[in-house]
């Protein structure tokens, strides 16, 4: 049903969208509460979009700083938890489940909450401030950061299994009767192959990074919200500094989008043939894409 609705046509669909936010906003302009019209100062919205000052310029970077690190962390953790799952070797196993369940089973703010406050008042972590050269890295930066990465490794160990299962088990035999070794196996013919796969929820992933880094206010982070939240607290004005928030998170995930599609277009490039070509930005942002009518994928020793 959704489908047929937006099949009308992609301008439809933003049109129907900007004039339910353009009805909203008038709505809001004009509304009253026991007689007191609220002046909205949109001063302070279009100066926060259009001329930050230092300490939103400072939220903006460390919230793609967090993101970067954290997800590159996830990635790693999340091959080696897969490649543990998948292993022969019944301790890794039971680690790597182990690991999975507790970091998919409970919610991202308990786990911030618990690890680092948790541990630190009882004495079994203290989370350090590191300096790198010039740069001083705070506790709660840190172990914020990590946080978000161990979660994140979780989430992608399904992943990247996911993608390796996707692998036509011919590639592992071929690579054995050639004499490649296990770890060869996977680095050449496997994870290569897989990353096809892996690609498209990566993305997906490391947008929802970039707002889940919103959650480390719990830890006095100063990310982007954090900021903005701050600024909101002490003057009251909430409406009007979480519009620009929006807008900044908005504008980070958008541009996210296109780099997504340049990515999943290279790594299909001479692999993946797709009748119509991929979904546009547009149909990223509507949730709507393409049906695939062929995918045919290369593999080892075929035509």
């Amino acid at each position: 049903m959704a489908h047929s609705i937006f099949g009308y046509g992609t301008r439809r669909a933003w049109l129907a969208g900007f004039l339910v936010l353009l009805a909203f906003s008038v709505a809001a302009c004009s509304g009253q509460n026991k007689g007191a019209v609220y002046h909205f100062q949109w001063d302070i919205t279009f100066r926060s979009i259009f001329q930050p000052d230092g300490t939103i310029i400072n939220g903006l970077w460390l919230t793609i700083g967090i993101s970067i690190v954290a997800q590159v962390l996830g990635v790693a953790l999340g091959i080696v938890a897969a490649l543990g799952r998948m292993s022969r070797i019944w301790p890794f196993r039971i680690v790597a489940n182990l690991y999975i369940w507790f970091f998919r089973g409970t919610p991202l703010i308990v786990q911030l909450t618990f690890l680092f406050y948790g541990l630190l008042i009882s004495h079994v972590v203290a989370w350090p401030t590191i300096a790198v050269g010039p740069f001083t890295i705070a506790a709660e930066v840190f172990a914020g950061t990590l946080i978000l990465g161990v979660n994140e490794g979780a989430y992608m160990a399904e992943i990247v299994r996911a993608g390796i299962l996707a692998v036509d088990p011919g590639q592992t035999e071929a690579a054995k009767s050639l004499g490649m070794g296990y770890r060869q196996t996977m680095s050449r013919i496997v994870l290569p192959q897989a990353a096809r796969v892996i690609i498209p929820p990566l993305g997906n992933e490391f947008n929802n990074m970039i707002k889940n880094t919103s959650l480390l206010y719990v830890l006095a982070v100063f990310e982007l919200y954090t900021t903005f939240d701050s600024k909101a607290v002490t003057t009251l004005i909430y409406f009007e500094y979480m519009i620009a928030c929006c807008f900044w998170y908005l504008l980070l995930t958008t541009i996210w989008g296109f780099v997504q599609a340049w990515i999943e277009r290279k790594f299909a490039k001479g692999t993946t043939q797709v009748t119509g070509g991929g979904p546009s930005w547009r149909e990223r942002l509507l949730g709507r894409g393409k049906p695939k009518q062929s995918d045919e994928i290369t593999v080892l020793g075929g035509h």
